[in-house]
């Protein structure tokens, strides 16, 4: 399975439930993997890409609950969709104020269980694009020196060149080269481009970036 390839889980103890999920989600051209239980799931290599997790609330051993909870601690990208055969509305709204896309009532229909599929991927694709633009900036992050990192924080607090010479006591052309280097490296041809970058890597600007 390729990165670009989007990964629906389903984890129940309930052979005819996860059987009769997976058929449905086979049916609709959706990649599918079935787990037993939160363990199970759990030893899987985590999907490189897009996934989301069709979780039974009542499980034996780890259950819903507490395996979102420790997706979480994981920092796994996994959207997770909680199906329930009797679970009360606080437990229910636990679930969904800890992250959860959306919960069904067994029986539920096909249909709503599409569509909290689709969203749940929607929304780990987003999160798994920012996840790679993040990695994407840091990278670039490290190729700057110590200097052009006090540079680059620099630009994108709005300061003016003379403003971070003086900052560090150095000169004014020392600051334009190490600036030169920093859109170089960093592959930006606007202070905007830089800010928008630094953002990414959570670089956060204090005010609006100027040009000179």
């Amino acid at each position: 399975m390729t990165r670009d390839q989007r990964l629906v889980c389903v984890v129940d103890d309930d052979l005819s439930m996860r059987t009769a999920v997976g058929r449905l989600l086979e049916s609709e051209d959706y990649y599918v993997e079935i787990f037993t239980g939160a363990q199970e799931f759990l030893a899987r290599v985590p999907h490189a890409g897009a996934a989301c997790v069709i979780l039974d609330l009542n499980m034996p051993e780890l259950n819903g609950l507490e395996l979102q909870d420790a997706l979480a601690k994981m920092g796994r990208t996994e959207q997770v969709i909680f199906i329930t055969g009797g679970a009360s509305v606080p437990t229910c709204l636990q679930a969904m104020k800890a992250g959860a896309v959306d919960y069904l009532q067994k029986p539920f229909r096909d249909e709503d269980l599409l569509d909290c599929v689709e969203r749940a991927l929607e929304r780990s694709s987003e999160q798994w694009l920012r996840r790679m633009q993040r990695k994407d900036v840091r990278d670039r992050l490290a190729a700057l020196t110590p200097r052009e990192f006090d540079v680059l924080k620099g630009v994108v607090a709005g300061m003016l060149n003379k403003q971070i010479a003086a900052q560090f006591g150095t000169t004014e052309g020392t600051i334009k080269v190490h600036r030169g280097r920093v859109m170089e490296k960093m592959g930006a041809t606007s202070v905007a481009e830089v800010v928008i970058l630094a953002q990414r890597a959570g670089i956060a600007p204090t005010s609006e970036p100027r040009d000179k």
